[in-house]
């Protein structure tokens, strides 16, 4: 079988043609017409000289387009990847180049900037562009609307489509640049599963037709239209493989209609059209969730609500237990995982009561390993790193050292190590450590602190810094910076965030600031831990 998503997307449009694949606000594109769409922009990008494999970067907002784009790509026998929309000028270019980039499909709000670093990237073939209300689309890029608003008949590239087609999802981790993952789309859809529905009780599938098989036996029954709104961006592993697990199983994903983050408007929108699951990344969406829910109790009665998934930041136990309270036929899953690694763990709660923070039970191909090699045994109190085997990704691409370090081979099995620490129970489930290096996780965006402190020495009269993450009740944790200036006017926090967001993404920048000396032992490293505890007592005295 060739496990394609176009393949299997394509499968479902042709069995429920008239059913809803996408919405955002007042609109709903059909199945037939997500397929038609979509045929249209994978003949546009293959007509302006893309290639077998050639990559195709989604630089986009949460929208039909989103997926749409990826559809496109899958169609042609080309590579997706995803954009961080926050990004600034360097490291735009950065990223298109690394990825070797030759489509663009961008917001038409985003032209200003891509305008400035197209010229630094030859080997685009063309920009599409979609357009924003009070940002028409530029001279120099195509429009998006024109290209797809006729549809076209089945589109296959004369390469053809395979399972060896790749997806690329890039992520920051723990390097300061983002590294580029790299899926093979069998691969990728095995580790989500195989079409396997647990609310229906299927199995993983066995041939790509069932797709559409499944999801018109789900239109015979009268059941309600599977709907999940991916309130975290798509431009994440999180909100972006989930949604493909929904599209699979022939249901239809859900955008918001506004830009901002606003809970108001998700439960407006659970309740107007049904929806069934939500996608958030930890306690950046849960948290304001549930302040809305506190603020305005009997508002919403969410009964067609049956799932929150969260994964990429730690879901907090007292954050679990409020939602419980207003939701509590709803389950909230906790998954553990990244880019990288699918199905290291997961946590659930439901039935109005909420399971302990970091502790997960661990997928069926999970493993926690020493350096060395060695399987940790429950209960003994070793830590170790959190692996996965199975289906992973063939590694990241153009970097063959950090493939080295995170797909490794133990017990004569390979395997995907990102880096997460834990200890194994007796009971056999495991409790979440953190992260081995120094990564902040921010709201699920991960910031790498020598990326931000060189930043931060570029600003006249800093001597050094240092920076750390400091616990944050929304975020998860939030930048703070210590910062050794000389000079008679030292800068104040708003002076050094706005250099910062001058030269790295917005959600970089630091939230609080010390004026200190920056500590480094002997060899010139910096003692994280002990900045840490140096940033919030000086904090704390200033309170």
């Amino acid at each position: 079988m060739v496990w394609n998503y176009a393949n299997l997307w394509e499968s479902v449009a042709a069995a429920t043609p008239d059913r809803i694949a996408q919405i955002q606000g007042d609109r709903s594109i059909t199945w037939k017409d997500f397929d038609r769409r979509a045929n249209a922009l994978a003949k546009a990008m293959v007509e302006a000289g893309l290639s077998k494999q050639s990559k195709v970067a989604a630089y986009l907002f949460n929208s039909p387009e989103y997926l749409e784009t990826y559809f496109a790509a899958f169609k042609g026998g080309l590579v997706p990847f995803n954009t961080n929309y926050r990004y600034g000028g360097d490291e735009l270019t950065y990223l298109f180049d690394n990825a070797d980039a030759e489509a663009v499909v961008f917001h038409s709000s985003f032209a200003e900037m891509a305008d400035k670093v197209r010229g630094r990237l030859p080997k685009v073939k063309i920009w599409i562009a979609v357009a924003e209300e009070g940002h028409p689309v530029p001279a120099w890029a195509k429009d998006y609307d024109s290209i797809v608003a006729g549809g076209a008949d089945h589109f296959e590239a004369p390469w053809g489509r395979s399972g060896d087609d790749l997806l690329i999802m890039y992520t920051g981790g723990t390097t300061g640049m983002p590294k580029g993952v790299m899926w093979r789309q069998e691969d990728l859809f095995k580790a989500l599963g195989g079409g396997a529905n647990i609310q229906l009780g299927l199995a993983a599938m066995e041939r790509v037709e069932e797709a559409g098989e499944r999801a018109k036996m789900v239109d015979a029954t009268g059941a309600p239209t599977n709907i999940t709104i991916p309130v975290a961006p798509l431009m994440h592993a999180t909100g972006q493989f989930i949604s493909f697990g929904t599209m699979v199983a022939g249901g239809a994903v859900a955008t918001m209609p506004g830009r901002k983050f606003d809970p108001v408007v998700l439960f407006n929108e659970v309740d107007r059209l049904g929806v069934s699951g939500l996608i958030i990344v930890g306690p950046a969406f849960a948290a304001p969730m549930l302040d809305t829910l506190d603020a305005n109790p009997g508002r919403w009665t969410l009964p067609s609500l049956k799932r929150i998934v969260s994964s990429g930041a730690m879901w907090g136990l007292e954050n679990k237990q409020g939602l419980l309270k207003h939701l509590p036929n709803v389950m909230l899953v906790d998954s553990l995982g990244s880019s990288e690694a699918l199905g290291l763990a997961s946590s659930s709660s439901g039935g109005g009561a909420a399971a302990s923070t970091a502790k997960f039970v661990t997928g069926p191909n999970a493993a926690v390993f020493t350096e060395e090699g060695e399987r940790v045994q429950p209960g003994s109190g070793v830590r170790g790193m959190v692996a996965v085997g199975g289906h992973t990704p063939i590694g990241y691409y153009k970097d063959e050292e950090k493939s080295a370090k995170t797909f490794r081979v133990y017990e004569g099995r390979r395997w995907s190590i990102p880096g997460d620490w834990a200890t194994v129970e007796a009971d056999g489930s495991i409790t979440l450590l953190g992260r081995g290096s120094q990564v902040i996780n921010t709201g699920g965006e991960k910031v790498f602190p020598e990326e931000v402190e060189e930043a931060l020495k570029r600003f006249p009269g800093v001597r050094d810094a240092a920076v750390v993450g400091l616990p944050d009740p929304r975020f998860g944790e939030r930048i703070g910076a210590i910062v050794d200036f000389v000079g008679e006017n030292p800068p104040s926090l708003a002076d050094l965030s706005t250099h910062v967001k001058g030269l790295l993404a917005d959600y970089k920048a630091p939230r609080e600031l010390v004026l200190a000396p920056v500590a480094r032992a002997p060899n010139g490293k910096l003692d994280y831990k002990a900045l840490k505890a140096q940033a919030l007592a000086a904090l704390s005295a200033t309170a």
